[in-house]
């Protein structure tokens, strides 16, 4: 017997005996479609919904020219996992995207898994480039237990190989799951689950975004989500931050300090300003201790996010931040009064980059102004 006879005598042997079984091929077989959870997917544009003038090519596109249905479409098979529904927010690349629609898209957010107790989660499509900073936000102020998915691709739509597909199925995957309840707000990038918390873009390419040292909470495999870890800061039905209360975000500035540094000056004074700082110079020390003295609460943040335990300010004391030289470095600032010692008056951040403890602090000033206080919520989410 030839191979094409073969073949064609097994495939009839097996579909025969599936029709004796009372069954019929898998390829053949419909799924039942109403049994499966609901997933609302967000839109906001980004590469993930990119387009080249040439497709096909390495080149330039425009973010956020796709709408939801032309990205499902590139995922038949993620109608297998959820039952879909959309929703247009916005269809820009992230560097567009501003606090105010943080707000918005924290309560739409927090209106739909409140208003629709049959939603199994929610899934954001993002631009890559402002991604972890939405997501930590909505971390923060989506008071649900729900899992809200935040999802991106580092090459656009009708690129060679896009990531997007692939992403986008795994993202309503890890929404969709029961297993993903209590997990906080995540990143799905490249099969990894990643608390917003610690989500990070290290580069722009695919594989580009990780979670750093404790941010990894698991992976998707052919099963689904699976987890190894949770995260325990404070957020979800916790939260202290309500976004159906928020109109608007307190004026943060985020500066740096480095070799040579003055430090910021400023006409109008912000209610915070975030400093991401390895030390200061006695220039950056005496301005930041204006600052703190004038009523801004200055908040300091090592550039790679790692917690820097020293620099935690004490309940019952204003803290200290790594300053440049003693008294004795500085004689000039000193004699102006502008130098009183070799610290900064700051609160402290445990574990957050720079950008992130800028939206913690944005936050934390619709409380209070207290640094001692606003050091609490450093200390808890």
């Amino acid at each position: 017997m030839c191979l094409r006879s073969r073949f064609r005598f097994v495939t009839a042997a097996v579909v025969a005996f599936l029709t004796a079984a009372g069954t019929r091929p898998g390829w053949a077989q419909k799924a039942d479609t109403t049994t499966l959870p609901r997933v609302l997917i967000i839109t906001t544009g980004g590469t993930i919904a990119g387009v080249q003038p040439k497709p096909g090519t390495l080149g330039d596109y425009r973010a956020g020219a796709l709408g939801a249905k032309e990205l499902l479409a590139a995922v038949p098979v993620i109608s297998d996992y959820a039952r879909i529904e959309t929703e247009a927010f916005a269809a820009v690349a992230s560097t567009m995207i501003t606090p105010a629609q943080w707000i918005a898209l924290a309560r739409r957010i927090d209106d739909a898994l409140r208003a629709q107790p049959d939603l199994a989660g929610v899934v954001v499509t993002h631009g890559t480039d402002r991604l972890e900073e939405t997501a930590f936000f909505l971390y923060l102020t989506v008071r649900s237990e729900k899992p809200v998915v935040v999802v991106g691709a580092q090459r656009p739509a009708t690129g060679i190989s896009p990531d997007g597909p692939i992403n986008l199925l795994a993202a309503v995957r890890t929404a969709a799951s029961p297993r993903s309840v209590g997990k906080g707000v995540m990143v799905v990038m490249d099969d990894r689950l990643i608390s917003a918390r610690e989500a990070r873009k290290y580069y722009p390419r695919a594989g580009g975004f990780d979670g750093g040292e404790m941010g990894m909470l698991g992976v998707m495999s052919a099963s689904g989500p699976e987890y190894f870890f949770a995260p325990v800061r404070r957020r979800g039905p916790a939260s202290e931050f309500d976004p159906t209360a928020l109109t608007t975000l307190p004026d943060v500035d985020l500066v740096f300090a480095y070799p040579g540094g003055t430090g910021r000056q400023y006409d109008t004074l912000p209610a915070g300003v975030v400093v991401s700082s390895t030390g200061f110079t006695c220039a950056e020390t005496g301005s930041y201790q204006h600052l703190a003295r004038s009523g801004v609460v200055v908040v300091t943040a090592f550039p790679s996010g790692e917690h820097v335990a020293a620099q935690r300010v004490r309940r019952d004391s204003v803290g200290a931040s790594a300053g440049g030289g003693g008294r004795e470095s500085c004689p000039d600032l000193v004699s102006s009064g502008l130098y009183t010692a070799p610290w900064v008056p700051s609160v402290a951040v445990q574990h957050l980059t720079p950008q992130k403890a800028r939206i913690l602090l944005m936050l934390a000033l619709t409380k209070t102004r207290d640094p001692r206080e606003v050091q609490r919520y450093f200390d808890t989410y």
